[in-house]
C-alpha cells in the first residue's frame, strides 16, 4: 500500500468514490477535488448522497445548481438531493393513476417506489445529465462524483423489459423495479452514462474502506458486482490507518493491532487491487482547512487530556433494566453493516437471561456474527439466508417460466437480486422465530426495514392476492406486522457509531420504521473512544470529536441514548 495522493495519481476525466456509510467517502472525494484545485485545475464535485454532510464540510449552503468555494480557487461543488428527486419522480409516475385505480392499488405503487432503490435511480437520473452535459464536461477538467451506483442497479438500468409501465403482475409481488417505468424517453442518457462508467480511458472508480472485517468484506462484494459489469478501473482506498501505535498506551495498541489483522486477512481479490491509504485523522472532517489536510497531515492539536465533560451517559445495564421491566418480547438491535448490532443484541440476550428471563438470541445477518460472541447458555439460532434465498428464487422462477419469455425471466431474475426481496424471501423464516415471543423473549440481530415491513404489508392487502408471494399465509406471518407495531411488545434498538453519516444514517433508518408505524425508543452508540482510559493525546483529540455526535443522538433519542467504549474486538 502507499499512501493516497492526488497530484501523484493520473486521473481520468470522471472520477467515482463509492463505499458504504460511514467509511469517509465524502471526505475523500472532497480532500481529492480540493487538492486538485488547488494545483489549478477546474473542479466539479457532486454529491449524490442521501445521507451527504458536504455542507457540513464546506460549512456553505449548497444546492444542485453549482456553488463556488470561496477559500478553493477553480473548485465547483454541486449538492444533489436524490430523496427529493425520489418523491418528484414518485409523483410523476403515480400522478395519472389516482382516482382511476382502486386505493388499494396506489398505496402498493406508492411503497414499491418508496424504498432506497428509487433513490439511488433518482440520483442515477440526476449524475447522468450531468455526464451528458457538454457544457460541463468543457468546463471542467475533472468531475468527481461522492457516490457511485451500485451494481444492482446498473443491472436494472441494462434490462430491457424494464422500460415497460408499472408492472402490475410481477411475480415475487414486491418489486424493487417499478421505479423505472415511464423512463423510456431517457434510455439513450442511461445508455451513456453507463458506457461512460465502463470506460477505462474516461472514468476511474475508488472504493473507499475502513480496515475492519466487515467494511472490506462489503467492499469486495461491490468491487465483484462491478466488475461484472465491465467497471473493471478500480482502486481501493483503505481510510483511518494508524500509522504507528503508541506502546505507552493499550487502546493505541489494540486499535493499531485490530487494523492490521482486518488488514491482513482482508479478501484475496482485494489483495491483488491498487491499493492506497489514508492515516487516521485526529479532526473531524469539518472546514476547508481540514479537508485540505486530510491527505497530507493531521494538524489537530493534540490533547493532553479531554475536556472535562459530564459523563452521565447512560449505559446497556439501563436498556436492559427496561426492557426487563417493560416486558417486551420482541427485541431487535438495527443498523448499519459495522456498527456492531450483533454483540449489543448477545449482550441484551444475555442480560436479560441473567435476570431469570427466557430468551431466544437468533440473526438474520448472513455473517453470522452470533458464531463469534460468547452465547452460554442461550437458545441460539440462525436463518441462513443465502439458503432461504435460493429456494425462494427457485420457486419464483419455477411459475414464471410458465408465462414469460427470456426478456421478462431476465427482469425477474433482477427483482429477485434486489435488497428489497432478499429481505422478503426470509420472511417466513423470520416470522416463525417472531412468533416464539409467545413463549419466550426474542432477540434478534438484524431486521427488515420497514421498507420493506411496508412493501410485503401492501402485497398482502393488494386484493388480498397473498399467493403471489407466499402462499397459503401462515398464522406467523399473519400476526407478524401487528406484533411488530404494537409498542408494548416490541423495542427496536437502533444501534450506531459517534460519527457524523452513521448517526444520519441512523435517523433516516429511525424515519422508516415510523412510516411502517414501528415505534423506537432506545438508541446505542458504539465503540467511543472518549469513554475509554486512552492517554495518547492523538486519540484524545479524535474522542473530543465524538461529543458532538453523542449530543445528536441524545436529542434524537431523547434522552434514551447508551454509550459504550471502544472495545478491541
Amino acid at each position: 500500500m502507499i499512501q493516497y495522493n492526488p497530484a501523484e495519481q493520473q486521473f481520468t476525466k470522471y472520477i467515482f468514490f463509492t463505499g458504504k456509510g460511514g467509511v469517509g467517502k465524502t471526505s475523500v472525494a472532497c480532500a481529492t477535488a480540493v487538492n486538485l484545485a488547488d494545483s489549478g485545475k477546474k473542479v466539479l464535485l457532486v454529491s449524490t448522497d442521501p445521507a451527504s454532510n458536504l455542507q457540513d464540510v464546506f460549512e456553505l449552503n449548497l444546492d444542485n445548481k453549482g456553488t463556488e468555494i470561496p477559500e478553493v480557487k477553480g473548485l465547483t461543488v454541486i449538492n444533489l438531493n436524490p430523496e427529493q428527486a425520489a418523491a418528484e419522480y414518485r409523483e410523476s409516475v403515480i400522478a395519472p393513476y389516482r382516482g382511476k385505480l382502486p386505493q388499494s392499488v396506489i398505496t402498493n405503487m406508492e411503497e414499491q417506489l418508496s424504498g432506497s432503490c428509487t433513490v439511488e435511480i433518482a440520483a442515477f437520473n440526476e449524475f447522468s445529465d450531468i455526464l451528458a452535459n457538454d457544457e460541463k464536461r468543457e468546463k471542467f477538467d475533472y468531475i468527481i462524483f461522492d457516490t457511485a451506483p451500485t451494481g444492482h442497479t446498473l443491472r436494472m438500468l441494462q434490462l430491457p423489459s424494464a422500460w415497460n409501465t408499472f408492472i402490475d403482475e410481477n411475480t415475487t409481488g414486491a418489486s424493487c423495479l417499478g421505479q423505472l417505468s415511464g423512463l423510456e424517453d431517457r434510455k439513450d442518457i442511461y445508455k451513456l452514462a453507463v458506457n461512460t462508467l465502463s470506460d477505462s480511458d474516461l472514468t476511474t472508480l475508488f472504493l473507499v474502506s475502513r480496515p475492519d472485517e466487515t467494511p472490506l468484506i462489503e467492499v469486495e462484494r461491490s468491487a465483484n458486482e462491478l466488475a461484472e459489469l465491465d467497471i473493471k478501473s478500480q482502486n481501493l482506498i483503505i481510510n483511518g490507518i494508524l500509522e504507528q501505535p503508541d506502546n505507552n498506551d493499550k487502546i493505541s495498541k489494540a486499535l493499531y493491532s485490530r487494523q492490521q489483522n482486518a488488514l491482513k486477512n482482508r479478501p484475496q481479490s482485494l489483495l491483488n487491487m491498487q491499493t492506497y491509504f489514508i492515516p487516521l485523522r485526529s479532526y473531524n472532517m469539518v472546514g476547508t482547512a481540514n479537508i485540505r489536510n486530510m491527505l497530507t497531515e493531521d494538524t489537530a492539536e493534540q490533547l493532553e487530556k479531554i475536556e472535562t465533560i459530564k459523563n452521565d451517559f447512560l449505559n446497556i445495564e439501563n436498556l436492559i433494566d427496561d426492557l426487563y421491566k417493560t416486558n417486551k418480547r420482541v427485541i431487535f438491535t438495527m443498523g448499519k453493516g459495522g456498527v456492531g448490532k450483533t454483540t449489543i443484541a448477545a449482550a441484551i440476550a444475555k442480560g436479560l437471561a441473567e435476570r431469570g428471563v427466557k430468551v431466544h438470541l437468533s440473526t438474520t445477518d448472513p455473517a453470522n456474527h452470533l458464531s463469534f460472541v460468547n452465547t452460554d447458555g442461550l437458545s441460539v439460532s440462525h436463518i441462513d439466508e443465502k439458503a432461504v434465498l435460493e429456494a425462494y428464487q427457485k420457486k419464483v422462477l419455477n411459475k414464471a417460466r410458465q408465462t414469460m419469455g427470456d426478456a421478462d425471466l431476465s427482469y425477474i431474475e433482477e427483482d429477485l437480486r434486489s435488497p428489497c426481496t432478499q429481505e422478503i424471501a426470509v420472511f417466513n423464516a423470520f416470522a416463525e422465530i417472531v412468533a416464539m415471543s409467545e413463549n419466550q423473549v426474542v432477540v434478534i440481530d438484524t431486521a427488515p426495514t420497514g421498507h420493506t415491513l411496508l412493501l410485503l404489508d401492501a402485497t398482502l392487502s393488494y386484493h388480498h392476492e397473498v399467493e403471489r408471494t407466499q402462499g397459503n399465509i401462515t398464522p406467523a406471518v399473519r400476526d407478524l406486522l401487528p406484533r411488530l407495531r404494537n409498542p408494548q411488545e416490541t423495542e427496536v434498538v437502533i444501534v450506531t457509531l459517534p460519527e457524523a453519516t452513521p448517526v444520519f444514517e441512523a435517523e433516516r433508518l429511525q424515519q422508516d420504521l415510523k412510516r411502517a408505524g414501528i415505534t423506537n425508543k432506545w438508541w446505542l452508540i458504539n465503540s467511543s473512544l472518549l469513554l475509554t482510559d486512552t492517554q495518547n493525546p492523538f486519540l484524545k483529540s479524535k474522542a473530543q470529536g465524538e461529543k458532538r455526535w453523542i449530543d445528536e443522538v441524545n436529542k434524537l433519542s431523547e434522552g434514551n441514548a447508551v454509550v459504550m467504549k471502544w472495545e478491541s474486538s
